[in-house]
């Protein structure tokens, strides 16, 4: 009997970028369009370290789309080696898994690889970890730590969000404290669950139907971290591709170079990475 072999994907790692525009992706399938990706990441400003932030897009032979961002814990050893180290495994993952074969077991796999080569360096490095996959017009995410997805439909309706593993992110899905004074909490900085631990779990979502004119959001603290939840909904959704990822880019930059005196607006400067799907 003849067996499957491995089917190939197409890969694009973004692995201590420091882009100064974002990258567009037509995408498109045989039936139907699937719609365009786009994709950034950079150094927060003046840092001369490399960024810890990566960020990934995968399109299987079957039409199958996977997309990733990492974000390497600041101030952690090689924190930019350990998000790549989980791109890669993701890679590798899933180029082995066989044409029309569901794409979990090996995002899983990948996240898993991952963390055991993570914690075999033996340098205390660590990464967030946040993935969607999109096959036959349904997506699932995948979540380790605090880097987040949106999906968002045409007139903002949060479809799905995932919820960051940190002590605020729980304490805003349970509704102790909101999205605004959450913005501002002094353990913003503090995250949970990492890729890199022994005791790492993957969070796993719900299969959510994707509208023709739905919008996927991936992105690192450094984008949610800087702009309102709502803001982040609102540019997401309207313009053309590269017009909404430079929208959120653009209202990041500001926030992480505004003053100190703005005490209405979020402003952390970091290392920033996005992704998205849109029509």
């Amino acid at each position: 009997m003849a067996t499957a072999s491995p089917q190939k994907i197409d890969s694009h790692l973004y692995l201590e970028s420091d882009m100064v525009a974002p990258e567009w992706l037509p995408l498109t399938s045989r039936i139907p369009p699937i719609g365009n990706l786009v994709a950034f990441s950079r150094r927060c400003p003046g840092k001369e370290e490399p960024n810890d932030d990566s960020a990934a897009i995968f399109h299987t032979a079957d039409d199958g789309i996977v997309l990733a961002v990492a974000d390497g814990v600041g101030g952690a050893p090689l924190g930019y080696k350990a998000s790549a180290i989980v791109m890669q495994c993701l890679s590798e993952a899933l180029a082995e898994i066989e044409t029309c074969r569901e794409l979990r077991p090996a995002i899983l796999d990948g996240i898993e690889k991952a963390n055991a080569e993570i914690l075999d360096m033996g340098t205390g490095a660590a990464t967030t970890v946040c993935v969607v996959e999109i096959r036959d017009r349904v997506a699932r995410g995948y979540q380790v730590g605090d880097s987040m997805a949106l999906i968002v439909g045409q007139r903002g309706l949060v479809k799905w969000k995932s919820t960051a593993h940190s002590p605020v992110g729980y304490a805003i899905e349970s509704g102790m404290i909101d999205e605004q004074d959450a913005m501002h909490h002094d353990e913003r900085h503090l995250v949970s669950n990492l890729v890199g631990s022994r005791s790492m779990h993957i969070e796993i979502g719900p299969a959510v139907p994707l509208a023709a004119k739905d919008s996927i959001v991936l992105a690192s603290d450094g984008l949610f971290d800087n702009l309102h939840l709502e803001e982040v909904i609102n540019l997401s959704r309207v313009g053309r591709p590269l017009h909404r990822m430079q929208s959120l880019i653009e209202l990041a930059d500001a926030r992480m170079n505004a003053s100190d005196s703005d005490t209405k607006n979020p402003g952390k400067p970091d290392d920033l990475a996005i992704v998205m799907l849109t029509p």
